[in-house]
């Protein structure tokens, strides 16, 4: 029989894992225990985490997530996150996935009105179909995408020659003359961290809301020798940078920004043809990933993009959600 437990802080959950979603145990970002304490302590600190678990036997399901408010639950998850997922631990058979996510949103629609998951990829629908078995209202609409370079064994010169032909005429007309040194670091330093809030400062975004929540991941990766800092620099002075991770042969684009006094000059595309060549050849990555967002540039870049998707749930119990939910389902049938 299934046993349901809750936490309202990380002070409990951490004991409970016991280490099972530390980095030695867990290959992906973000799936751990870190990335969701440090998410939630710089950029959430002001609501309690809601993290549910439930177990059967040695299978276990968690879902980390976050009151909006009083009687509706989100993801905890924000810009920062490339996906969002249930967390199954002890290998479960999908079947049993199935069932412990049905019970799990059983338990939830008992206390909550209202629940929502973004990003998530949920391809095969598993998570739409356990919530709507356990009498929610779901409506699952897609949300932009991520976009995915696999590389399939090829090396930094043959993935070169397969980009279209305006992006290798760019680097090859702005890089004449090697106008900018470049610059990998997998060490963070304060100087190097001072150089990256410069070149953000002097971009075309907008302040960065969770810089203390950068910093700290860089900080982490550093020490775990997979941060990847690059800067294009003139005359010394950064005028491009872009913050990577590399693991289990994967690389994370997180964030990358550029002086808009330069755009003439081309560096961040300069820097990320540096970056890519680093990636694939020294690195030996497998999969590059950019992320979260359709900018134009990325399909430039990149081979695919995976949809991601929102999931809105309503519970029909409270009649506040009935005309919500009818308009979620409209807008996800007119797309």
């Amino acid at each position: 029989m299934a046993v349901t437990r809750e936490y309202r802080s990380f002070a409990e959950v951490r004991p409970a894992l016991a280490g099972r979603l530390d980095r030695t145990a867990t290959p992906c970002l973000f799936d751990r225990i870190d990335w969701f304490e440090s998410l939630h302590h710089h950029c959430f600190a002001d609501r309690f985490p809601h993290v549910l678990r439930v177990t059967e036997g040695d299978a276990e399901l968690w879902l980390f997530l976050l009151p909006s408010d009083a009687r509706r639950l989100s993801a905890l998850a924000n810009w920062y996150s490339f996906a969002w997922r249930p967390i199954f631990l002890g290998a479960p058979a999908s079947s049993l996935q199935a069932q412990l996510l049905e019970v799990a949103a059983r338990h939830l629609l008992g206390r909550h009105a209202q629940m929502d998951f973004y990003p998530v990829q949920d391809e095969s629908g598993q998570m739409l179909a356990a919530f709507r078995r356990a009498g929610w209202f779901a409506v699952r609409r897609p949300m932009g995408g991520r976009h995915l370079l696999q590389v399939n064994g090829r090396d930094f010169m043959t993935y070169w020659a397969q980009r279209p032909g305006h992006l290798r005429s760019q680097v090859r007309r702005k890089g004449r003359g090697a106008p900018f040194a470049i610059e990998i670091s997998d060490r963070l330093t304060d100087a190097l961290w001072n150089d990256y809030q410069h070149v953000h400062a002097r971009s075309w975004k907008e302040a960065e809301p969770g810089l203390s929540f950068l910093r700290a991941l860089a900080d982490r990766e550093s020490a775990a020798g997979r941060l990847r800092m690059s800067f294009a620099r003139r005359e010394g002075m950064a005028v491009a940078t872009q913050f990577w991770t590399v693991e289990n042969g994967v690389a994370l684009i997180h964030k990358l920004s550029h002086d808009q006094a330069f755009d003439h000059a081309s560096p961040g595309t300069l820097l990320s043809h540096a970056m890519f060549a680093h990636a694939i050849d020294l690195d030996r990555v497998s999969m590059i990933d950019y992320g979260t967002g359709d900018n134009a540039y990325k399909r430039d870049w990149m081979d695919e993009r995976a949809t991601l998707h929102r999931i809105d749930c309503f519970n029909p119990r409270h009649a506040s959600t009935w005309f919500p939910a009818a308009r979620t389902a409209i807008s996800a049938l007119v797309g």
